[in-house]
């Protein structure tokens, strides 16, 4: 693995002709009918942004008609049942169709530019996620219209989801639809780590990052540790009602509280996963806005990744009613107010930053203060609600209702729109309508205060949340009505700014405009290639500090400014000090990652309405076309030896080992995967500690005899061995051979996974029987799913084996297979030590 050499290479200036025309050739885009094969972040970032923006109007609109429906006391407009769709709808796509997708466009589209890279580094995997959520998304919505839409509210707790009082596919809309949706933020969330610690332009370390840069590696991260909570709560849910194991079951030593652990331990980090990327923007924006650098960067910074940690410490501040002991209460209550230090370090920097600077009427400014003063007002009722005492009185009221709204309107809604009127010239190359957005700010800014204040007061007298309709007499006619006016007079600024878009905004290649004079890189005039050549960053406001750096990047005269190989590349550099470390290929347009987003959408679509058959079909499909993907758009190998990229530097343009960012991002996907494996562990522990020794496992209970488990260990033991022994046999070039190891490692590990499965069969356990058996069953669920994901990548490195396109050199497929592999080895093994040691050792 070679690195950078400098040489006495000189810059040329000017650049060739040729050169510039080499790269508009390598980026050129498809057209017509062949549109949905782009992969280019500017377009996917255009596209995500869109459909959420779509999501948003059309969650709006239910949120309308629930108002309607509550503007007088026993309204019969609406039925209860269409009400709790109504209700699950609008949060279900708030939260996971809109907020979450929304911040993710805004880093795929903006980061690149940001960070001065031609795009971030999988940009197909980013393709993928938002045609998986597009199909998905808007397939889930339209289950509204016949009557199958979930209706257990968007935290869908068991047992009213459970099947026994949710017997139609509704829950199961929910569960599968909103599944695979996780999955493709997931996606996301790889793609703006790897992109934001590996593609910066050089010389961009941490401390000179964006702050928006900051907030999106703290969101991926938090993705990252917090949505694998609600992906294996939604399997178990989902086991549960297909094959009655009951987890959540009572009766059979299940506990509904389960559910509300793991749903919450993603939930409440979920309001900051949507906050932070909004206060990245408004750290990004106010500057420019003002004319005066951000107050307190590092401390900005550092409250980024506070506020991120602390949240995961919140999840039972939604649980105070559920009979949680008064340790843990005290607990979370300290918890739930130390949150409020990182957030207001940010709001006094902002203050700070304004009163430093002059601040002007533009319309980005007008919703960045209508954010701080309804954001500061939902931070306080925040605070309320974390009195233990008074979340009693409050819980499940509307003041609950307002204080969500205010936090998450206030601060994630107004910034949005701020930055889409602060951005919009980077797309559209023109601003958009000052007039219409101030017209548009007022409109929410009244209209929001309008519907949500009341609900504190109507809460507060008493009325419920997700009540469809309320007696007349209890004074709750005025607030309710008020409420409803809101309603409409917010949707007035919604509809102008979504007029504004369609007038104003269309989708171009901006020349270097900047109507603010913004000081950062995402300002540099922009082809579909991103900037012309990338530039070596010294500073948090480059454009501020040297004014001829943009034409300097328009000319060429920084580090690639053509394409070295004719095909799309992106710059790699080191993760902290942002030093150049290899040229990375990156693919173009193509219809695998539609055909996969396609048959995924399908195969999770298919199950819930149970068409096995079907779903197997998709399932096959997106398998195919992944592999397709795969093979033809990664793992090239060294097509090209060293390439000049400027500035006397040359650099390779294929690397293995930690510096290859495909390694990077199995890493993290392997996280994502350890956490979900805890939340296994959690399980069992959790429903042990419901139990007690005396129902862990129930009585009468009988396990496999120790040999069997132990033969099982050996054989999964060994097969990680056989995948180690594969390494020097491809060093030593023995193809053969290693075809050999590789397809004995295979076979090890499923006869072990296979001989454990059997064992527990064999000794009369049961998942429908009891919790035991369920929890235990679903660890053998979860590596079976390894199992099968090992075997399809076994196979496919066994044909590129065969097709010569592994070799010493040309080795990173092979690296990742066996990352993957240790991993599942080493995994099975602790399940197997959770099923078989952990129980015996609570007999002991």
């Amino acid at each position: 693995m070679s690195g950078p050499s400098a040489g006495p290479l000189p810059n040329p200036l000017p650049r060739p002709d040729g050169e510039l025309a080499a790269l508009e050739r390598a980026w050129e885009g498809p057209r017509g009918w062949r549109f949905p094969t782009e992969v280019n972040n500017a377009w996917i970032g255009v596209l995500y942004l869109g459909t959420a923006l779509l999501f948003f109007v059309l969650a709006g609109l239910l949120a309308l008609l629930m108002r309607v429906q509550l503007s007088v006391a026993g309204n019969d407009l609406i039925g209860h049942d269409l009400y709790n769709q109504l209700f699950t709808t609008h949060g279900t796509v708030m939260m996971f169709l809109f907020a979450v997708p929304a911040m993710e466009a805004m880093g795929v589209y903006l980061l690149p530019a940001m960070l001065a890279a031609r795009d971030l580094p999988f940009p197909r995997l980013s393709a993928f996620a938002y045609w998986a959520y597009a199909i998905g998304g808007l397939v889930f919505f339209s289950s509204i219209f016949y009557g199958a839409a979930p209706d257990g509210g968007w935290f869908m707790n068991p047992p009213l989801t459970s099947k026994q009082y949710s017997p139609g596919v509704n829950a199961d809309f929910w569960l599968l639809g909103i599944g695979f949706i996780e999955i493709s933020a997931i996606a996301g969330a790889i793609e703006i780590i790897i992109g934001i610690l590996r593609n910066r332009a050089p010389g961009m370390t941490l401390a000179r990052m964006p702050i928006f840069a900051w907030a999106m590696l703290v969101f991926a991260g938090m993705i990252v540790f917090a949505f694998p909570a609600v992906i294996w709560g939604t399997i178990l849910l989902e086991l549960e009602r297909a094959f009655d194991w009951p987890f959540f079951r009572a009766e059979r030593g299940g506990d509904p509280l389960l559910w509300q652990h793991l749903f919450w331990f993603f939930g409440h980090p979920e309001v900051y996963i949507i906050f932070l990327p909004a206060a990245g923007m408004v750290s990004m924006i106010l500057p420019t806005m003002v004319r005066a650098r951000l107050l307190g960067y590092g401390l900005v910074a550092m409250a980024l990744v506070g506020t991120g940690f602390l949240s995961f410490g919140l999840w039972v501040h939604h649980m105070y009613a559920t009979g949680i002991p008064p340790l843990s209460l005290s607990f979370f209550s300290a918890a739930s107010f130390a949150v409020a230090v990182p957030t207001g370090i940010q709001v006094f920097a902002w203050i700070g930053t304004i009163a430093l600077g002059r601040p002007r009427a533009e319309v980005p400014m007008l919703f960045i203060l209508g954010f701080l003063f309804i954001f500061v007002l939902g931070g306080l009722t925040g605070v309320m609600v974390a009195v233990v005492p008074f979340d009693w009185q409050a819980h499940d009221t509307h003041f609950i209702v307002a204080h969500l709204h205010y936090v998450l309107i206030g601060g994630m809604v107004f910034p949005l729109i701020a930055a889409l009127y602060y951005w919009a010239p980077l797309p559209a190359g023109r601003p958009l309508s000052k007039r219409l957005g101030t017209t548009a700010f007022w409109l929410l800014f009244l209209g929001i205060n309008l519907t949500f204040f009341p609900m504190h007061i109507s809460g507060l007298m008493g009325m419920p949340r997700r009540i469809y309709t309320y007696p007349a007499g209890m004074g709750l006619d005025l607030w309710n009505q008020l409420s409803t006016a809101g309603a409409v007079i917010a949707a007035a600024g919604i509809a102008v700014i979504v007029w504004d878009l369609i007038r104003n905004f269309r989708v171009t290649n901006h020349a270097g405009v900047n109507p603010d004079g913004a000081g950062t890189l995402e300002w540099l005039p922009q082809g579909s290639y991103a900037a012309r050549s990338i530039p070596r960053v010294s500073s948090l406001e480059p454009l501020w500090d040297d004014p001829a750096l943009p034409e300097q990047v328009r000319q060429g005269q920084h580090f690639l400014p053509g394409t070295a190989t004719g095909r799309r590349e992106t710059l790699v550099t080191s993760p902290l000090e942002a030093e150049p470390q290899y040229v990375a290929i990156i693919p173009g347009p193509g219809w695998a990652h539609v055909i996969a987003a396609i048959g995924t959408a399908g195969f999770f679509l298919s199950l819930t309405v149970e068409l096995v058959w079907l779903a197997a079909a998709f399932g096959a499909v997106a398998v195919a076309a992944m592999l397709h993907w795969l093979w033809t758009g990664t793992d090239l190998g060294p097509i090209r030896d060293q390439v000049d990229i400027g500035g006397g530097l040359r650099l390779p343009v294929y690397v293995t080992g930690r510096e290859a960012v495909g390694q990077w991002a199995m890493a993290v996907l392997l996280i994502v995967d350890g956490v979900i494996f805890a939340c296994l562990a959690f399980t069992h522990g959790y429903l042990w500690l419901v139990g007690g020794d005396a129902a862990w496992p129930p009585a009468g209970t009988a396990l496999p005899d120790p040999a069997a488990p132990a033969l099982a260990a050996v054989l999964v033991a060994a097969s990680g061995g056989a995948m180690r022994l594969a390494e020097p046999l491809l060093r030593r070039g023995h193809s053969g051979l290693m075809i050999l190891a590789v397809l004995a490692a295979l076979v090890l590990l499923l006869l072990g996974l296979g001989a454990d499965l059997l064992a527990l069969w064999r000794a009369g356990l049961r998942p429908t029987a009891h919790s035991f058996g369920a929890a235990i069953y679903a660890n053998q669920f979860w590596q079976g799913l390894h199992a099968a994901a090992a075997t399809v990548m076994t196979l496919y490195l066994v044909a590129r084996i065969g097709a010569g396109l592994i070799d010493p050199v040309r080795r990173l497929t092979f690296d990742n297979v066996r990352l993957f592999w240790s991993y599942t080895a080493v995994q099975a093994l602790a399940g197997m030590a959770l099923t078989h040691l952990f129980p015996r050792g609570l007999w002991a």
